[in-house]
């Protein structure tokens, strides 16, 4: 199973004729090659998976998928703690 994170796009430049990009993961910034989406600009949010830009979202989509994934994280460590017991 593959997942894309949501992130929004801080910077735009060309590496090598690459089109790149660093994008904000809550914090957390990574090198994107967002050459898949050349009418993306700073301040959009994509779905990264791998390294690689997938698609452009709106801010209001890129937070509720970052809401869902917090709410799995909670679970899976309210599972955790049950299996402890």
């Amino acid at each position: 199973m593959c997942l894309g994170i949501p992130g929004k796009i801080i910077e735009l430049y060309d590496a090598n004729g690459i089109l790149m990009s660093k994008v904000d993961f809550g914090g957390v910034i990574r090198e994107v090659c967002i050459q898949t989406l050349p009418e993306a600009k700073v301040g959009d949010y994509t779905i990264v998976h791998a390294g690689f830009a997938l698609n452009l979202l709106s801010e209001k989509e890129a937070k509720e998928t970052i809401e869902i994934l917090k709410e799995i994280d909670f679970l899976n460590d309210e599972i955790e703690q049950i299996n402890k017991l």
